[in-house]
């Protein structure tokens, strides 16, 4: 529990700087109707996991903090984006306990303003040349940034497309959480690196550290879906069952059961409504696949934490190990 404490404590460390390039970054926003709709979900909080991840990624091979804080105010504006229009896609109502944006202010608006938060994020690391980062420093951290948003768009492609599907395999479904989640942490992690100033090998040793954890991330979320609370999640508990979506739970669990309890588990996932997940939930924990999931992501966590041993020790090597761990302790 200790380290769960520090960990909001050393996210929250970061936080008014990058809050502040964000704003920055949105003022200008015109009409009034778009920057509200822009500022929305950053001002509804958030762990600021991302951002914090450049910033202690840039600190972790001997960079300075502001080098860092623009590009880390970009991730964190693209994951806004993500969210939103992932939330009309899904037709999400609800995002970290506030009503989404395209309820607020309708679909079309909503669009134009991840749209905006989408562009204004290149902008964003463009301007580090401001704090006084060498070029030849930002146009590989940019590089890097776009990738990660090509790739988040195939992931969120990727999981729609396993909605129509039955047979999804477990590898498959690992490539799609890596571009729809962790692509965006590892560019958050190799960024940093690039803008720090680190060798090839770090920025390498940095870059899949944040695949890593970004895969225990959503592993951890799958898991968290039937393992949790209402309360703690912010959301009704097996919401995930209840929209039929692919799983690691789901999909180890379709590739181990009896073909009876198969086509019962594929039944509850087409079903409207909410009135069998507890069923759903028993037919994944016969087959041990709740206690699966868990064991990949601390998996994933443990070998990304033999990563920074390349790293010197540091405040802020420790604070990645440490956030390493939170991504399995947090409750939602």
């Amino acid at each position: 529990m200790e380290s769960k404490l520090e960990v909001t404590e050393i996210l929250k460390r970061y936080s008014a700087d990058i809050d502040q390039e964000i704003n920055r970054a949105l003022e200008t926003v015109d009409p009034e109707t778009l920057r509200q709709a822009s500022e929305h979900l950053v001002k509804a909080g958030g762990k600021k996991l991302r951002p914090s991840l450049v910033v202690l990624s840039a600190e972790a091979v001997g960079g300075e903090v502001e080098s860092a804080l623009k590009t880390g105010a970009a991730v964190e504006l693209i994951h806004t984006f993500s969210l939103i229009h992932d939330d009309i896609m899904d037709q999400d109502e609800k995002r970290r306990g506030k009503p989404s944006v395209h309820v607020l202010w309708g679909e079309p608006m909503a669009i134009l303003a991840g749209d905006t938060l989408f562009s204004k994020a290149f902008a964003t690391v463009m301007k580090s040349e401001d704090d006084g980062v060498a070029p030849e420093n930002i146009l590989p951290a940019l590089h890097t940034v776009v990738d990660s948003c090509v790739k988040i768009c195939e992931g969120q492609a990727l999981d729609m497309g396993f909605a129509e599907r039955t047979d999804v395999r477990e590898e498959e479904y690992l490539t799609m959480i890596y571009k729809k989640t962790a692509a965006l942490i590892a560019a958050a992690t190799k960024a940093g690196a690039i803008l720090g100033g680190g060798t090839p090998e770090q920025v390498e040793a940095l870059s899949e550290y944040g695949r890593l954890i970004g895969m225990a991330f959503q592993i951890q979320d799958d898991y968290l879906d039937v393992a949790s609370s209402d309360e703690d999640l912010g959301k009704p508990v097996g919401s995930d069952i209840v929209e039929g979506k692919m799983t690691l739970l789901v999909v180890n669990a379709l590739s181990k059961a009896s073909v009876e309890d198969r086509e019962r588990l594929l039944a509850i996932l087409k079903e409207e409504g909410d009135e069998h997940v507890t069923e759903a939930m028993e037919i994944m924990e016969k087959y041990g696949s709740i206690q699966y999931a868990w064991q990949v992501a601390q998996e994933d966590v443990n070998q990304a934490k033999q990563l920074l041993n390349i790293l010197d020790d540091s405040p802020a090597k420790e604070a990645l190990i440490r956030v390493a761990d939170f991504v399995l302790e947090r409750s939602h």
